[in-house]
């Protein structure tokens, strides 16, 4: 059982999740509050001026930040959702394949977002 467990946890700790959970909430919270005050700012709001905010490295990278924390912290989440509810104990012995394959199916699922916002982002 202790394998399954390491495979299942890639690694990952209690507080490393933790801690990536807060930064990633303060990255979210500050993107948030920016673009609150950015268009509560800017009322007769035109493309030209998204445009323009969007074309700036500086939003570019906040942009990308923004879209990895939502990535990573989703994953945190889900991951801990999964390995408290798909349990052997709840499911019986499918329950660790039917993890993994959730498991598998939210990191494609993941990188095709982030793939996905990269290319909204920086036009590749």
């Amino acid at each position: 059982m202790g394998m399954i467990t390491n495979v299942t946890s890639f690694g990952r700790s209690g507080l490393s999740d933790w801690l990536l959970q807060r930064a990633t909430a303060v990255v979210m919270a500050v993107y948030v509050v920016f673009i609150t005050y950015y268009l509560l700012s800017n009322p007769n709001l035109d493309y030209g001026q998204w445009l323009a905010l969007n074309s700036h490295i500086c939003m570019k990278v906040l942009n990308v930040l923004t879209v990895l924390s939502i990535a990573i912290h989703a994953w945190i989440g889900l991951w801990a959702v999964l390995t408290d509810y798909v349990t052997v104990r709840l499911l019986g012995p499918k329950a660790t394949p039917l993890r993994i394959f959730f498991q598998l199916g939210m990191i494609t699922i993941t990188l095709v977002y982030l793939i996905w916002a990269l290319d909204i982002v920086w036009g590749i």
